[in-house]
């Protein structure tokens, strides 16, 4: 079963870009942005990412921390983060652990060609480790994600 609105977080997350740990308890008394993106460098991923990097000081300003997902690996979210200078961590969920857990891990469909991928899905978890709110699939504007946490 999917974590849904009002459940516990795990506190360990996963292994960021550079193999460290990632916990919840690294960030105390803020709320935690875990937004799930399918693949670094594709046009909607790094819209998405970009909007964050843009609004990180108003974000962190308002009390949150971001927190990017994906499959792709610790190498691949380097170069990524590299690339665009995002300030924020990104874990390298290979396994797809984490998605499967959030319930982000979901039968696509491409051409006709049925595929199992990343749903684009935003958690957003109160310093107390609870979700409270979720932004999921079309409901995410990647080029306004930002202000859309901001605002909601």
């Amino acid at each position: 079963m999917a974590l849904q609105i009002g459940d516990s977080v795990p506190d360990l997350l996963g292994l960021d870009q550079d193999g460290r740990e990632v916990r919840l308890s690294d960030y105390p008394e803020r709320r935690v942005v875990l937004y799930f993106y399918p693949k670094d460098n594709t046009s909607g991923c790094t819209a998405e990412a970009c909007s964050l990097r843009d609004g990180y000081a108003e974000l962190r300003k308002a009390g949150y921390e971001i927190i990017g997902v994906s499959r792709d690996s610790a190498k691949s979210h380097q170069g990524f983060r590299e690339k665009y200078q995002l300030p924020f961590r990104l874990i390298a969920d290979t396994d797809v652990r984490l998605n499967e857990l959030f319930g982000t891990w979901i039968e696509k469909s491409m051409y006709g060609r049925k595929y199992m991928g990343t749903e684009r899905t935003t958690f957003v978890i109160s310093a107390s480790g609870k979700i409270e709110h979720i932004i999921r699939g079309k409901e995410v504007n990647t080029k306004e994600h930002a202000r859309q946490i901001l605002e909601q």
